[in-house]
């Protein structure tokens, strides 16, 4: 994959998990503050907790640090996948986010 191919991508990502973020504010009234500066993406919780993802263009890779840890997610084939095989970007993130939210959220749709 090219650079700009990577970076399509991956902006299309961030672009989807702030759609989900404002979703998620408007459907189940939870506090989710997202803001975005570049090419980093910081999610804050209503207990001040962050997940964190960022684009590594030279790795090709997106970057989520959490209160759980930290997951690094490379294309594969359809979806962005993590490099030590833990799963998808879209379940580990829902996972993360609902563990520091205290409720589950869902992340759908995310644009690849």
């Amino acid at each position: 994959m090219t650079d700009a191919e990577f970076m399509d991508r991956a902006e299309a990502l961030l672009n989807g998990i702030e759609t989900n973020c404002d979703r998620l504010n408007e459907e189940m009234d939870v506090d989710l503050d997202n803001q975005r500066i570049g090419n980093m993406l910081t999610i804050t919780f209503s207990n001040r907790s962050q997940v964190i993802l960022n684009l590594q263009k030279p790795l090709q890779e997106v970057w989520l640090a959490a209160r759980s840890g930290g997951y690094h997610f490379r294309w594969v084939a359809t979806g962005w996948e993590d490099s030590k095989g833990l799963g998808s970007l879209p379940s580990i993130l829902a996972r993360c986010a609902s563990e520091q939210a205290g409720r589950d959220l869902q992340f759908t749709s995310l644009s690849s």
